[in-house]
Order: C-alpha cells, then structure tokens, then sequence
C-alpha cells in the first residue's frame, strides 16, 4: 500500500489550486475526502491538480468530484487519461435519477395482485406438472427394472418416517379416540342411548380419525422434513452435482421417499386405529361402565370391518400426496436460505390442504357408493 490519500494548496499562474497526492483509494482515503471537501470551501480554490497522485479509485474519485462540486468558481481539473476517464464514469453515474415507480391507487394495486395470484398459480400449476412428469418416469423405469430403487435409503426413511413417528401418532389417536368418546357419553346419555357410544368410537376412529391424523402428522414431519433435505441439498449444489454424475435426482431422492411413505402409511394408520380405539375403550369403561369385553364385541357386532378397510384404503393416496408434495417443494428450493423457508413452510401448508381435499373427495365417492 502507497502513501495515504493528502493533498497541499499551491498558487499556480495566478490561480489558487489545490494538489493531491497519495492513494486516493478507499483503503488509503481514510478522512481525506471530507478534509478536502472543507478545505476547498475555506481556501476557494478553482483549480484542481491530480498529477501527483499515485493510485485512484472510484471512492477516491467520488470524494474529489464532490470537492470539485463544492468550488464557488468554476475551474479545470488537471489529470492523466485514465483519471480522467475514471472521473467521467463516476460523475455520469452521480447524474443518475433513482426511478421512482409512481405510487399504485387503491383499485390498480387489487388488479396488480390478483394477476400476479393467477400468474404464481399457472406458475405453480406447471411446476407441479413437471415434477409429476419427472416422478412418473422415475416410477415406470423402477417398475421395469427393480434393480434400480435404492432399498438402503427406503428402509432408513421408512424407519425414520414410520417407526420415529409411533409414538407421536399413538398419543394423539389415542386422545382423539378418548374425545370422541367423552363427547358420545355426554350427549348420548341425554337420551339413554349411551350405548351407542361404542359404534360412534368404532366408525369414526375405523374410518376417519386413523388416517387423518396421521396423514396431517406425517403432512407436518415428513413433507417438511423432505423439502428441507433435499432443499439443503439444492443450496449445496449437491442436487446438480448428481446430474453432472449423471445421477437422476428423482431416482436417488424422490423415489425412495415416494417408496418410503408408501410402506410406512398404512402400518402407522394401523397403529392409529390400535390406539384410537384403546382411547375410546378407556373412557367408556371409566365413564359408561362398559367393560372392555362388551365394548370389543359391540364393535364386532355393530361396526365390522369395512370401515376400517375404508379408512385404510384412503393410506396409499395420502402417502404419495405426502411424499410428492415434500419432494416437490424441496427441488423448487433456490440458492437463498429465505427460499428454503418458504419452500418448507409451503410443503406443509399444502400436504395438510391436500390431505383435508382429498378426504372430502374419498367421503363423497363413498357416500355414493353407499359404503
């Protein structure tokens, strides 16, 4: 590093000018720029001579157009060529007018967003399209040649996305089983139908309440788990890395999630059901003095098993919504950490959207079915 940015006031022909000499660089300025500046002012020089200096930067240059600016009268700036070029390019872009948009009225403002809405939506729509392309391929060349699916990653997810998930959703069916059987006692016993309360138990458990809680369970730990790895993924760089290997990403991290959800659903909707009932068992027990004999034959009896073969055909939807909407939203991720959070937040929004859909869907295919 040269001499620091200084500069000394001559009278050269006549004319006070002021001479600058060292780095007038932003590492060498240091407070020189706002000592010339006041300098300039005080002295009244006109003239300006940078021949003495040694290196100059366009900080350095700013700080010497601002002196030059401040000058009462006018009065030339003596140079080298590239100085003088440098000069030029920092005093055009100084001259630049910031555009300022015009604000929006009220009405515009509505218009404006509600295309931008329907434009993200076709956006959207198009993405979704394209990755389900992308899945359906890596799927149809699994089938073709099993050899393919990467069994070690399948069985980690599935034990991480299944087995780690137990507890959890047995807890809460086992709550919402004791909830719905709280509520039957309450109101049921109002009209001495108390009995009753078992078949409610059996057909909502049976065939609502196991998968659905666990397919928003799920929705909520597995869909964000998977748009944050394979969105860390994405930042890496790592996702591109595998395709410069010549790696399909849909085959190494979308398929064996996909295959992962699929094995691990319906086992967890399984135990969901276990414990929704053994929720419903306790409190009609406790609260009705239902003994659990009469409580399991009532259900064999009254309830059967179609609905719970119902509920459980509902498993294998909700695990590939689960799983491509997770997958999807992770690949959609950019290079910011901003953009991953939106992602992983926006796979859990609409896993649990999608899942409350679909239900809806199955619900009325059922009703018209009359099952």
């Amino acid at each position: 590093m040269g001499a620091p940015a200084d500069f000394t006031f001559e009278d050269k022909a006549g004319r006070k000018t002021v001479v600058l000499s060292g780095d007038w660089t932003a590492r060498g300025l240091v407070d020189a720029g706002e000592r010339l500046l006041q300098a300039v002012n005080a002295q009244q020089a006109a003239d300006i001579d940078l021949t003495g200096i040694t290196r100059c930067d366009t900080a350095g240059a700013y700080a010497i157009l601002r002196a030059a600016d401040a000058r009462e009268t006018e009065g030339k700036i003596a140079a080298g060529a590239r100085t003088q070029r440098l000069l030029q390019l920092v005093g055009e872009a100084i001259k630049v007018e910031p555009d300022i948009a015009p604000p929006i009225g009220g009405f515009r403002a509505l218009l404006e967003r509600i295309g931008r809405g329907v434009f993200g939506l076709a956006d959207d729509l198009y993405s979704t399209l394209a990755f389900l392309g992308h899945l359906l391929t890596a799927i149809g060349r699994a089938l073709v040649k099993p050899s393919r699916i990467r069994w070690a990653p399948v069985v980690s997810l599935a034990e991480r996305a299944g087995l780690d998930a137990i507890p959890i959703v047995s807890i809460t069916t086992f709550f919402i089983g004791a909830v719905v059987a709280l509520l039957g006692a309450n109101l049921l016993t109002q009209f001495g139908a108390q009995v009753f309360a078992v078949e409610l138990i059996g057909i909502s458990v049976l065939r609502e309440f196991n998968i659905l809680i666990t397919a928003i369970l799920l929705a909520g730990r597995s869909a964000s788990s998977f748009a944050a790895e394979i969105g860390s993924m994405k930042m890496n760089q790592e996702v591109d890395a595998m395709q410069v290997m010549g790696v399909d990403p849909y085959d190494a991290l979308v398929l064996p999630r996909f295959a992962a959800l699929l094995i691990t659903i319906p086992l967890l909707t399984f135990v969901a059901t276990l414990a929704g009932l053994a929720g419903g068992l306790l409190v009609t027990w406790t609260a009705l003095d239902l003994s659990p004999g009469f409580f399991l034959q009532r259900m064999v009896d009254n309830v059967g098993i179609t609905h719970f073969w119902i509920g459980l055909s509902k498993a294998p939807v909700m695990a590939m919504v689960i799983a491509a909407i997770g997958c999807r939203q992770g690949m959609e991720v950019g290079n910011d950490v901003e953009s991953l959070g939106r992602r992983v937040t926006a796979a859990v929004v609409h896993a649990i959207f999608a899942i409350i859909a679909i239900d809806a869907v199955f619900a009325l295919i059922y009703m018209e079915l009359n099952l």
